[in-house]
C-alpha cells in the first residue's frame, strides 16, 4: 500500500485518484459544498451505490456518494502478498451470535472505494428467472416484486458495462446473447471441474467472469496472477472501482472517500434532509433532496436504526419491523481432494468452470433452493486457513500437507439458505471507533440449509472420486455472501421497500444493494445488485419526469 494512503482522503480539493495511473495521477471531480442541497447522497459505493452514483449522474442528476474506505489506485496499491491487503476488508468490531454466528471479513464485506466488488471473484450469474417468484412457483421464500424479463434487460446492460468474459452459450436458462468478451482459458482445476461433472451426467460452463480476456479501454487482459480476491493489481478485474466510479467521477459525481455516515437526519414531516458524516475526525452535514442506503446487509440496517428519532423510534424505514432482519448468507462449503499430477490450482482467476445443475434441476431434492459448484485455487495462507480450520493440522502434520499443495484439487458451493426473521441484525450497547453503537448479527442454520449443505457436499465429494482424486475430506463449515435486512416487496406491512427500492416509510429515503435482496438464490449476488442499481436509476429518471419524486 502506498505511503501516503492512511487517514487521509484522496478525493477532495476538485480531483479524485485515476484508478488508471500507476504514478500517483488524478481525473478532475465536481465538488459540493455541504450546505448545497444535492439531488441525491449515496451512502456506500460497491455494486449498488456505485452503479447508482454513475447512473443518477449520466441522468443529470448531482450526486454525492460516501465511503467509509479508502479510495484506492490498483496500479499503485495492490500487491501481490495476501497479508498486504487486509485493509480491503470490513473488519469494524462487530458482535456475532446465534447457534452458527457468521465470520465476517473478506468474504463477505468490504472497505473501500468499490465496497466488496475491489476483493470479489467476479462470478457473474443470472438468477434463475423462477427465483423471482420463488413462493408462487417453487412454493419457498419470497416472491420479488420485479420480473424476471425486465431484470433479464438490466442483467445484459450490467455484462456489457462489465465486459463480462464467458462461455459462447450458456447452458443453464433461457435464451441469451454471447458475452461480451470470450471465455477464460481453463487452468487444471477447471478442466477436472468440467471431468467430475461429466461423470456425473451433469453440464458445466467456463464461468461468466467480470475480468477482461482481451484488452478492454485502458483495462489489459488477465494475466492469471491468481491474487483476484486480494485486489487485482493490473485492473483487468472489472468492478465498480474500474467501471462506475470513473463514469461516475466523469459525469459530475463527487466521491468522499474514509468518510463514515452516521445518521441520517429527518424533518418534522418525516423526510430525509440529508447525512451526518465524519470525516478527517470531524462530524459534518451533507443536505440534500433524496437520500439512497447502499451499505450492505450489516451496514444498511444499522444505519437506518441508528438514525431513529422521535418521529421513528425503531429506526427509519421500519413500519413494517423488518429492518434487520431477514437476513441470509450463502453456504460455501467445499471437498477438497489430492491428485496425483500437478494441478497448480493457483495459476488464474480461483473460479474458471462451474455446474449449475443443482440450480435448475428440482427433481431429487429433499430441499428448497438451489446450488452451483465451482472449481478453486486458494492461495497458499487461505490454504493453511482451510487446513487448521477443517482438519484441525497442526505442526509437521500441516508442513507435510502442505508441501503438497501444488496437487490438491477442490470445488466450492454457493448455495442458497432460506430467509427467517429471526436472523437478524440488530444494534449493541456497545460503540465502535466513531462512537457509534456496532451491529449485534445473530444467525442460525435452518433444517432446509442443512438439508442442502449436505446433499451439496455429497454431490462434489462424488465428482471427486469419480475423477480418481484422494485423500478427500469436507469443509462443512463457510459462508460468504449476504443479503436481506431491508427486503423489497409488494406492501409496506411485509417489507422495507418496494420494486423501486423507495422505502415505504420516508419518500425520499432509498435502499439500494444486497439488502432489498427477498431471497438469496444459489449464485453469486454483484450482478443482480448492479442489475437492480441499473433499474433503480432508470425508475427515479421516470419518476422525475413525472414531477413524481
Amino acid at each position: 500500500m502506498s505511503a501516503d494512503h492512511g487517514s487521509c482522503p484522496r478525493a477532495m480539493a476538485g480531483r479524485a485518484p485515476d484508478v488508471f495511473d500507476a504514478k500517483g495521477g488524478y481525473v478532475p471531480m465536481r465538488c459540493h459544498g455541504d450546505d448545497e442541497v444535492v439531488d441525491f447522497v449515496i451512502v456506500g459505493t460497491g455494486a449498488g451505490g456505485g452503479t447508482l452514483a454513475a447512473r443518477l449522474a449520466e441522468h443529470g442528476f448531482s450526486v454525492v456518494a460516501f465511503d467509509a474506505g479508502r479510495f484506492f489506485r490498483p496500479l499503485q496499491d495492490f500487491a501481490s502478498d495476501e497479508t498486504a491487503q487486509n485493509s480491503l476488508y470490513w473488519t469494524d468490531k462487530r458482535i456475532c451470535d446465534g447457534d452458527n454466528p457468521i465470520k465476517m471479513g473478506g468474504n463477505n464485506s468490504g472497505k473501500a472505494v468499490g465496497g466488496s466488488t475491489v476483493h470479489y471473484a467476479m462470478v457473474s450469474l443470472r438468477f434463475r428467472p423462477e427465483w423471482f417468484k420463488s413462493r408462487s412457483v417453487l412454493g419457498y421464500g419470497a416472491d420479488w416484486p420485479l420480473d424476471w424479463r425486465e431484470m433479464w434487460h438490466y442483467y445484459g446492460e450490467a455484462e456489457r458495462a462489465l465486459a463480462i468474459a464467458g462461455p459462447m452459450r450458456y447452458p443453464w436458462g433461457p435464451k441469451r446473447p454471447r458475452y461480451p468478451y470470450r471465455a477464460h482459458e481453463m487452468n487444471a482445476a477447471a478442466w477436472l471441474l468440467a471431468r467430475g461433472c461429466e461423470a456425473l451426467g451433469y453440464r458445466w460452463a467456463e464461468t461468466p467472469l467480470a475480468t477482461v480476456s482481451a484488452p478492454h479501454g485502458k483495462s489489459p487482459p488477465c494475466v492469471y496472477r491468481g491474487f483476484c480476491r486480494f485486489g487485482c493489481s493490473t485492473n483487468a478485474k472489472q468492478s465498480a472501482l474500474t467501471v462506475w466510479i470513473p463514469r461516475a467521477l466523469k459525469a459530475g459525481a463527487e466521491i468522499r472517500d474514509l468518510a463514515m455516515v452516521g445518521r441520517i437526519e429527518v424533518d418534522d414531516l418525516g423526510l430525509a434532509q440529508g447525512v451526518h458524516y465524519i470525516r478527517q475526525g470531524q462530524w459534518r452535514f451533507q443536505r440534500a433532496r433524496h437520500v439512497i442506503v447502499s451499505g450492505y446487509a450489516i451496514e444498511t440496517p444499522r444505519l437506518l436504526l441508528n438514525s431513529a428519532s422521535g418521529r421513528f423510534p425503531e429506526g427509519l424505514a421500519n413500519s413494517s419491523g423488518l429492518v434487520g432482519r431477514n437476513l441470509m448468507t450463502q453456504c460455501n462449503q467445499a471437498a477438497w481432494g489430492r491428485m496425483d499430477d500437478e494441478i497448480r490450482w493457483y495459476k488464474g482467476p480461483p473460479s474458471l468452470a462451474l455446474t449449475e445443475h443443482w440450480n435448475y434441476e428440482d427433481r431429487g431434492k429433499d430441499f428448497f433452493g438451489g446450488y452451483c459448484w465451482m472449481g478453486q485455487g486458494p492461495l497458499p495462507i487461505e490454504w493453511v486457513s482451510v487446513q487448521t480450520g477443517s482438519r484441525g493440522l497442526w505442526g509437521d502434520r500441516l508442513r507435510r500437507e502442505m508441501m503438497d499443495y501444488n496437487h490438491q484439487i477442490g470445488v466450492k458451493m454457493v448455495g442458497e439458505m432460506l430467509p427467517n426473521e429471526d436472523n437478524r441484525v440488530t444494534l449493541d450497547c456497545e460503540t465502535d471507533q466513531y462512537g457509534l453503537p456496532i451491529p449485534r448479527i445473530t444467525y442460525r442454520w435452518g433444517d432446509n440449509d442443512r438439508r442442502l449443505i449436505k446433499h451439496a457436499l455429497d454431490q462434489m465429494m462424488m465428482s471427486l472420486d469419480a475423477i480418481g482424486a484422494t485423500r478427500l475430506f469436507r469443509q462443512e463449515d463457510d459462508t460468504n455472501h449476504l443479503a436481506g435486512t431491508a427486503r423489497m416487496g409488494f406492501a409496506p406491512e411485509t417489507s422495507v421497500v418496494d420494486a423501486d427500492c423507495r422505502s415505504w416509510d420516508i419518500p425520499n429515503l432509498w435502499i439500494c444493494d444486497g439488502s432489498v435482496f427477498p431471497t438469496t438464490g444459489g449464485v453469486n449476488p454483484a450482478l443482480t445488485i448492479q442489475a437492480i442499481a441499473l433499474r433503480t436509476a432508470d425508475r427515479i429518471k421516470t419518476l422525475a419526469s413525472r414531477c413524481e419524486l
